[in-house]
């Protein structure tokens, strides 16, 4: 297998430095804090997505133009949190999986860099949407606009990061892949992107259900028909429905996966997260289908049971990336150590050959320094001209009666005039070289 996936694989080199705190550390610090910025991202999307259904909606009932509103008041809290959580999983993949990452980020290329005009402008919208909302009040159509932009570049955004991802899994595809167009056509790109679309969807409705739910919040300051019970009971509508799509989608990812990646340990946790969610998803319909006075009865379990589940399926994420790269990052250690074994073998023995000297037996006393300076000082030095440094006759009129001063220069050259640039030291001369080149340009005649 290994011969195998070298052939049809590159196989970079690694960065030889050491990690910045046990590799334990860095993976727990991932998946802890990716969990933590994913659950944000939802809401961000979700939130988005929420707000411009209801801006619609609410063209005909006030009360859903209202709703709009409150959602659209979260959105931009949800993703600063986003941002700012998001800082620590980057840092930490970018260090676990440097050569990975990287390296699917050179493939996607300008895409890549896009994400950060495009982050920009739906940042700005959400914010014009937000702070325009009264102003706009009678120009619903610009304002449904303002968000329908934003929502669109939400839903983009992340399919570069999923690709971007999705790409260091798959080294055996980096010779194939010509930029992120040809990336996102991998087969598992759009299940996981679908995937990921339904958790936003779910998480945000559980968080519709709080935020409109709170005993502190003024709800009946902003709805004339709509009464709380019936928010909760679309909001866990949703997350219902986006949990059964992603039951649905769940094997269909699975199934697109390459096989590589899969093991007894990771189907066991996908089996224990998905059994978690199932009494998560009978509660709610309990209370959706139960009186209205216990729709709050189960939430707080829900909760729970939904977010152990969101952990099991991230650790399921990182289980899945270890056993898939594993066999690659071998052949990458490898090729690491073997290059270092050169690098220092080629430190340690330097090689000794030098360029035969052309020696011009007819200067005869001064053959060798004329050599030696045609080799290594020609380049700079005329006998009577200035080129890059003084002419010879020049070096004759300082040293004429000081031949050890010019050894001493020419082996340790420094700057005496502005108008000349700093003379190289000449290391490879040894002492005898210096002493035949010293002779010969004190042979020189002005």
């Amino acid at each position: 297998m290994f011969q195998l996936l070298q052939i049809n694989t590159p196989v970079p080199r690694d960065i030889p430095l050491d990690l910045p705190l046990p590799e334990w550390l860095l993976i727990t610090l991932l998946v802890v804090s990716f969990l933590m910025h994913i659950i944000f991202v939802n809401l961000m999307i979700g939130g988005t997505v929420l707000t411009l259904w209801c801006q619609i909606k609410g063209l005909k009932d006030k009360d859903y133009h209202n709703l709009a509103h409150e959602i659209s008041r979260t959105i931009t809290v949800n993703k600063s949190l986003a941002v700012v959580l998001g800082v620590a999983p980057l840092l930490s993949i970018s260090t676990l999986y440097a050569t990975y990452f990287y390296t699917a980020t050179s493939l996607t290329g300008g895409m890549w860099i896009a994400i950060i005009p495009l982050v920009t402008v739906a940042f700005l919208l959400t914010y014009l949407n937000k702070y325009t909302w009264h102003v706009l009040d009678k120009n619903k159509p610009l304002s449904i606009a303002i968000i329908a932009t934003a929502t669109a570049l939400f839903l983009f955004i992340p399919l570069i990061f999923l690709v971007n991802v999705n790409l260091m899994l798959f080294p055996e595809k980096w010779g194939t892949v010509k930029g992120f167009f040809s990336a996102l056509l991998l087969p598992n790109v759009f299940p996981r992107y679908l995937h990921f679309i339904c958790a936003s969807m779910a998480v945000t409705g559980l968080f519709i259900f709080w935020y409109m739910g709170r005993k502190n919040y003024p709800f009946e300051q902003y709805f004339e028909k709509l009464t709380r019970y019936d928010v909760k009971k679309k909001a866990y509508s949703l997350t219902l429905a986006a949990s059964v799509a992603q039951f649905i989608i769940g094997p269909l990812v699975m199934l697109t996966l390459p096989t590589k990646g899969f093991d007894t340990r990771l189907i066991l946790v996908i089996l224990c997260g998905a059994a978690i969610a199932l009494p998560a998803m009978w509660w709610i319909w309990k209370a959706i289908t139960g009186k209205p006075e216990n729709i709050d009865k189960h939430f707080g379990k829900v909760v729970i049971a939904l977010s152990i589940t969101v952990v099991f399926m991230g650790s399921g994420r990182h289980v899945y990336r270890s056993n898939a790269l594993r066999p690659h990052q071998k052949l990458v250690a490898a090729n690491t150590a073997e290059f270092e074994r050169l690098s220092k073998e080629a430190r340690e023995n330097p090689p000794t050959e030098q360029a035969e000297l052309q020696i011009d037996s007819t200067l005869g006393a001064v053959a060798k320094g004329a050599a030696i300076f045609q080799m290594n000082c020609s380049s700079c030095h005329k006998e009577k001209e200035k080129l890059v440094g003084p002419p010879i006759t020049e070096m004759v009129s300082i040293y004429a009666n000081d031949k050890d001063g010019l050894k001493q220069w020419i082996k340790a050259p420094g700057k005496k005039r502005p108008d000349y640039p700093q003379m190289p030291t000449l290391s490879q001369l040894t002492d005898d070289d210096r002493e035949e080149l010293a002779n010969y340009i004190l042979s020189i005649k002005k």
